[in-house]
C-alpha cells in the first residue's frame, strides 16, 4: 500500500481524526500543511531516494539514468531522487524515462535502446512496480545487454524473487533497498496456531485457508474446482509455505504507537481513573495528534519508534545486492543507512566474481596535471585539457600561470623555482677562452721579462721602452679580462668586469695611438722644416697616453656612482616553451647598451689608430714600427667587425650567455694575441736567437730621417708613374742611394729615431 485510499484521507481534513500509516512512502504525504493529521511508522520515499543517491555517490557514479513506473510512486520517488541530485551536485541525470501504465508491445525494447543512447550512463535508479522490472530485465535479456546495466532499486524491488526469476544473469549485481524490519517471532507462534475453530471472529479466514493449502471447505466453498477437500486438521507452515510478511512489524508499530498516545493521554487527562474518562468522552483530534507525535518507545523490531514534525518515522533502510555464487543467486545485505550511508564496499561482488566496481561516469577523471572543461550544460561531462607552457593545475576546473621566476612542476599542481646556471669553468664556452687566455699571459710574460731583461739592448731602446711597457699591460690586461667575465658573479666580480671590460683594450690602443700619432706629426714636420715637433719625447708620450687612459677609467667610475655593481637573474635569457629547459641566468647587471658603452671608447681609440696607421703607411719601414702597427690595426678591426654580427646576432638564442661570453673574451685575446705577435715577437725572436743584429747602428739626424722617408715618397710615386720596365731600376737606384746597407737600422728614441 503506497497511498491511502481517498476516504481516510477526506475523514482526515473533514473530521480531523489522526490516522498513523504502516505502509504509505509518498513523499507528498510529508506536506504538513495539506496532512498534518498524517503520521506513519514507515519512512518517505524522500529518506529512500537520499539512501539511493548516497549508494550511487559511494559507487563514485556520477553520470545515471532513471526509470519510473508511471504514477504516484514511481514519478514522486524518481522526482525527489533529482531534486536531491541537484541540490547535493556531483550527480548527472544522464535520462529520465517513464514506464506507461499500459505499455504497448515492444515498449521495454525501446526503453533498453534509449538508455543505450548514452551508454556511459550504467546505472539506472529504478522506482518501479515489480511486474515493469521483471519486464525491464528481460528487455535487457533479449537485446544481449546483460552485464552492461548497473540496476539500483528501491524498495519496490527490495529482497523479492519474483521480479528476478529466469532473469538472474542481468539482474546481478543489483544494488537494492529495504525499509529495516525484523521477523516478529511472537506473531509466528501466534499466527501458526490459528485454525478453524480457534479464528471464527475473522470472516475472511475461511477463504484464507482454502488459498493456503489448496482445497475446497464443504459444499459452500468458494474454491471451485479444488481436487480436495478440507479437513480443518490442516496446519499453517507445516502443510503450506509460510513467510511473514513484511510488513508486520510496522502494522504492530502502528498500533502499539497510538496506544501508547492514548495511555498518556488517559494518564494526563484522567489521572487515576479507571476506563474513559468524561474529560476523553470526546478526544479533540489536534490534542491527540500532539499525543502521537510525541511517543516514543523501542517498537516490535527492538528499534525507537518515534515521529518528526511531519509524522515521518525516521529512515532505516538494509541495502542488499544480488549475487551470483555457485550458480546460486540470492540477496545479501552489504550495508544500512540510517542518516547516512554505512556500506561494506568489500562483500559487493559483480559480474564473473569481479570485486572491483564498474564505472558510470561521463567522463573518466583527467590525469594529474589537467582541468575539466564541461560540457554545456552537463556538469559531469568534460574534456580534459593539460596545462600548456608555464601554467599549472589551480584547481579542477582551471589552469594558471606560474610567478615569472618559477615553473610547473612535473606533475604541473604546483610551481616550483626555476633552477639558476652560470658559466661554469668546466664548460666546454670556457674552457677554450680560458686556454687562450692562459697562453696569452704566458706568452706576455716571458715578452716582458725578455724586454726587462735586454731593456739596455738598442732594440728595446728603438722601440720605445716605456710606451712598449704601457701596451704590454694594455695586452696584459685584454687577457686577463677572461677570467673575471667566466667566474661566477659578485659584486667583487661584476666590479672586477667593469673595471677590465675596456681598460686592457684601452691602455693598448691609447699607447698605439700614440705612437702612431708622433709618427705622423714627425714625417708631416719633416715635410715643411728640419725642426722637430713638440711632444715627441718619452715623458710626454706616457702623459698623452694616460690622459687618454684616464677618460676611460672617468667613465667607470661614473657608471660605479650612477648605478652601483650587483648581480642579477635572467629568467627571459633561457626561457623555452618547454619549462622544463628553462633556466634562470645569474649574471652581472651589465646591459648590451652598457657594454657598448664601455667598448665604445676603446673602439673609437682603435679605429683612430688605424685611420693614423693608414696615414703613415708611406713611412719607410727602415726607420719605424708604423707598417706592423698597422697590419696590427687592420687585422684588429677585422676581428672586431666579427664579434659585432656574432654577439648582438645570438642575442635571442637559448646559448646566449654562452656564446656572448665566449665570443667577448676570445676577441678580446685575439686582439692581444695580434698585438703581441706582429709588435714584439720579432723583437724576441732577433733578441734570443739573433743577437748579433741586436747591436748599435749609427746614428742619424732628425734631418738625414725626414730626408730619407721624403726620398722614399717621391720614389713611390715615380715609380706608379713610369712603365713596368723603368720602375723597378729607377727605384732601386733611388734606395741604393739613400740607404747605405741592407741591414735594419735602429735608431734610439732619445735622438727621434722612429
Amino acid at each position: 500500500m503506497r497511498l491511502s485510499a481517498a476516504l481516510p484521507f477526506d475523514v482526515e481534513i473533514t473530521f480531523q481524526i489522526p490516522q498513523i500509516s504502516y505502509a504509505s512512502t509518498a513523499p507528498e504525504l510529508s506536506d504538513n500543511t495539506r496532512y498534518d493529521f498524517f503520521s506513519r511508522v514507515v519512512p518517505p520515499d524522500s529518506y529512500q531516494a537520499q539512501a539511493m543517491l548516497d549508494i550511487v555517490t559511494a559507487m563514485g557514479w556520477n553520470y545515471v539514468s532513471t526509470l519510473a513506473s508511471e504514477g504516484n510512486y514511481g514519478e514522486s520517488g524518481v522526482e525527489a531522487f533529482v531534486q536531491i541530485s541537484r541540490e547535493t551536485g556531483g550527480v548527472c541525470i544522464a535520462q529520465s524515462l517513464k514506464i506507461p501504465r499500459e505499455p504497448r508491445p515492444g515498449e521495454f525494447d525501446k526503453i533498453i535502446l534509449r538508455l543505450l543512447e548514452t551508454p556511459n550512463a550504467r546505472a539506472v535508479v529504478m522506482f518501479a512496480n515489480e511486474d515493469d522490472i521483471r519486464r525491464v530485465l528481460d528487455a535487457a535479456k533479449r537485446n544481449n545487454q546483460t552485464g552492461h546495466f548497473l540496476w539500483v532499486g528501491s524498495d519496490s524491488w527490495g529482497s523479492k524473487i519474483s521480479p528476478v526469476v529466469q532473469q538472474e544473469s542481468v539482474a546481478e549485481g543489483a544494488i537494492t533497498i529495504l525499509p529495516k524490519r525484523a521477523s516478529i517471532e511472537a506473531f509466528d507462534r501466534y499466527f501458526k496456531s490459528r485454525s478453524l475453530s480457534n479464528n471464527r471472529r475473522n470472516v475472511w479466514f475461511a477463504e484464507f485457508w482454502e488459498e493456503n493449502f489448496g482445497c475446497k471447505l464443504g459444499m459452500h466453498g468458494k474454491r471451485p474446482g479444488s481436487p480436495k477437500k478440507c479437513t480443518g486438521l490442516e496446519k499453517v507452515g507445516r502443510d503450506s509455505t509460510y513467510e511473514q510478511e513484511g510488513k508486520v512489524q510496522f502494522v504492530m508499530d502502528a498500533v502499539y504507537a497510538m496506544a501508547h498516545a492514548l495511555h498518556r493521554m488517559h494518564r494526563d487527562l484522567c489521572s487515576g481513573y479507571p476506563g474513559l474518562c468524561p474529560r476523553m468522552s470526546n478526544i479533540d483530534g489536534k490534542e491527540l495528534l500532539g499525543y502521537i507525535r510525541n511517543v516514543s518507545f523501542n517498537g516490535s523490531a527492538k528499534t525507537l519508534v518515534v515521529f518528526n514534525e511531519n509524522g515521518d518515522a525516521p529512515g532505516r533502510y538494509d541495502i542488499y545486492q544480488y549475487q551470483i555464487t555457485n550458480k546460486s543467486a540470492e540477496y545479501r545485505i552489504i550495508g544500512h543507512w540510517t542518516d547516512q550511508l554505512h556500506l561494506n564496499m568489500n562483500a559487493m561482488q559483480w559480474v564473473s566474481g569481479d570485486s572491483s566496481v564498474p564505472a558510470s561516469v561521463c567522463s573518466l577523471p583527467c590525469q594529474t596535471g589537467e582541468r575539466k572543461k564541461v560540457v554545456k550544460g552537463v556538469s559531469c561531462c568534460w574534456h580534459c585539457e593539460r596545462c600548456e607552457g608555464y601554467h599549472y593545475q589551480a584547481s579542477e576546473f582551471t589552469c594558471q600561470l606560474c610567478p615569472y621566476e618559477l615553473r610547473p612542476d612535473q606533475n604541473r599542481t604546483s610551481c616550483q623555482p626555476i633552477p639558476i646556471i652560470k658559466l661554469e669553468w668546466h664548460s666546454p664556452w670556457a674552457v677554450v677562452p680560458v686556454f687562450i687566455a692562459i697562453l696569452g699571459i704566458l706568452a706576455t710574460t716571458f715578452v716582458v721579462v725578455t724586454f726587462v731583461r735586454y731593456n739596455d739592448t738598442p732594440i728595446v731602446r728603438a722601440s720605445g721602452r716605456e710606451m712598449s711597457y704601457v701596451l704590454l699591460t694594455g695586452i696584459f690586461l685584454c687577457y686577463v679580462t677572461t677570467f673575471p667575465m667566466i667566474a661566477a658573479p659578485g659584486v667583487a666580480v661584476c666590479s672586477f668586469r667593469r673595471i677590465f671590460l675596456g681598460l686592457g683594450m684601452c691602455f693598448s690602443y691609447a699607447a698605439l695611438l700614440t705612437k702612431t700619432n708622433r709618427i705622423h706629426r714627425i714625417f708631416e714636420q719633416g715635410k715643411r722644416s728640419v725642426a722637430a715637433p713638440r711632444f715627441i719625447s718619452p715623458a710626454s708620450q706616457l702623459v698623452i697616453t694616460f690622459s687618454l687612459i684616464s677618460v676611460q677609467l672617468m667613465g667607470v667610475f661614473v657608471w660605479f656612482v650612477a648605478d652601483p655593481p650587483h648581480t642579477v637573474v635572467d629568467y627571459g635569457e633561457q626561457r623555452t616553451q618547454d619549462p622544463e629547459n628553462a633556466r634562470g641566468v645569474l649574471k652581472c647587471d651589465i646591459s648590451d647598451l652598457s657594454l657598448i658603452c664601455s667598448l665604445g671608447y676603446s673602439i673609437l681609440l682603435m679605429v683612430t689608430c688605424t685611420v693614423y696607421a693608414i696615414k703613415t703607411r708611406g713611412v719607410p719601414e727602415t726607420f719605424n714600427e708604423a707598417k706592423p702597427i698597422g697590419f696590427t690595426m687592420y687585422t684588429t678591426c677585422i676581428i672586431w667587425l666579427a664579434f659585432i654580427p656574432i654577439f648582438f646576432g645570438t642575442a635571442q638564442s637559448a646559448e646566449r650567455m654562452y656564446i656572448q661570453t665566449a665570443t667577448l673574451t676570445v676577441s678580446l685575446s685575439l686582439s692581444a694575441s695580434v698585438s703581441l705577435g706582429m709588435l714584439y715577437m720579432p723583437k724576441v725572436y732577433i733578441i734570443i736567437l739573433h743577437p748579433e743584429q741586436n747591436v748599435p747602428k749609427r746614428k742619424r739626424s732628425f734631418k738625414a730621417i725626414v730626408t730619407a722617408a721624403t726620398m722614399t715618397n717621391k720614389l713611390s710615386q715615380l715609380a706608379s708613374e713610369r712603365p713596368n720596365g723603368e720602375v723597378k731600376t729607377e727605384l732601386c737606384e733611388s734606395v741604393d742611394n739613400s740607404t747605405p746597407s741592407t741591414k735594419t737600422t735602429y735608431v734610439s728614441y732619445t735622438n727621434h729615431a722612429i
